[in-house]
């Protein structure tokens, strides 16, 4: 069982390598601006929702206010960027630290709810913390903030020229987010986290701190969103409360691991690979008159999907159904 463990994980980084590799020379091909600017998104969506699964699929905390870490990575970017000059490279890790933060902060109430208490109560915190940037004047409120535009440069991490270097940037990102992912899904983190999705009590009686290890995943969860949404800012050069913090970046976070297989591995990017071409080509088709049409037709494919397939459609797959608590 130890050999075909190990032979899994290898096979898992030897997959994830040669599909980094296989990404890294697809923009060679594709000259097409609109479709580079889907692979842009499809990567930063990947890492997003391998982020929230973190969360919401490892440790079973559904989250479904992760857009208020989003835009705080967005936020805080920006407004290091525009109030004080500082590099948005620095303003990632401020934010992602900033995020971790709060998250921890929010976790010492929310994490004593559970089921749909939990859920509610991150949706109702994110709304708050929507309604407060809306509010506040400093951060531009409801009329947001331009990112200023100064030629492009690695150092100021903005491209007017072409998307290719955001490619790469998410390309890296999507990377980083599935290897913490996978480091962690076997570690003792992993082990405790899926202890606590089974069966809080009993994981609690075998030693596992359960309060901690949910406070663990949120804070890892949170700094990876947030950088998320900082390379989201200087990705579209304008930020409001309406473009970074609604409901539905949260929904976006969640579904592609939902569509693809909540708490495994490769879920949330196969998801992504295929939720997000789905929706950004709907919503180019369709336009103005087709608002919101998109999340109705992608919705409905995952109750479908969710119906034929409860485990996601990584079950397709695997050799057999993967078994509650066991690595994969």
């Amino acid at each position: 069982m130890d050999q075909t463990y190990t032979q899994t994980r290898r096979r898992d980084l030897t997959l994830a390598i040669f599909l980094a590799a296989l990404a890294a020379v697809v923009p060679f091909f594709v000259k097409d601006v609109n479709v580079q600017n889907i692979m842009v998104l499809t990567l930063m969506w990947a890492a997003l929702s391998q982020s929230w699964n973190i969360l919401g699929g490892y440790c079973g905390q559904i989250s479904l206010g992760h857009a208020l870490y989003f835009g705080l990575g967005a936020y805080t970017t920006t407004l290091l960027l525009t109030k004080f000059g500082v590099l948005p490279w620095f303003g990632m890790i401020a934010g992602g630290a900033i995020s971790a933060l709060i998250a921890l902060g929010l976790g010492y109430p929310t994490f004593r709810l559970r089921g749909h208490y939990f859920v509610i109560a991150t949706i109702v915190i994110a709304e708050i913390g929507l309604l407060l940037f809306h509010n506040w004047e400093y951060a531009g409120a409801a009329l947001g903030i331009d990112v200023p535009v100064r030629g492009d440069s690695w150092a100021r991490f903005q491209f007017t020229r072409s998307k290719l270097p955001y490619y790469y940037f998410a390309l890296v990102f999507c990377c980083v987010a599935w290897f913490v992912t996978w480091k962690l899904e076997n570690s003792k983190w992993g082990y405790w986290w899926r202890a606590v999705k089974d069966n809080p009590e009993a994981a609690e009686s075998l030693g596992v701190v359960v309060f901690n290890s949910k406070m663990g995943a949120a804070a890892i969860s949170a700094f990876l969103t947030a950088i998320g949404g900082a390379m989201y800012a200087q990705y579209v050069s304008y930020i409001d409360p309406e473009s970074v913090m609604t409901f539905q970046f949260s929904l976006l976070m969640a579904l592609p691991a939902v569509l693809g297989g909540i708490g495994t591995l490769w879920g949330p990017v196969l998801g992504a690979v295929i939720l997000i071409p789905l929706t950004e080509l709907t919503r180019n088709y369709l336009g103005g008159s087709g608002r919101g049409v998109d999340l109705i037709l992608y919705g409905a494919v995952i109750v479908l999907i969710s119906l034929a397939r409860p485990e996601g459609l990584i079950g397709l797959f695997s050799r057999k159904p993967a078994s509650k608590g066991v690595p994969q």
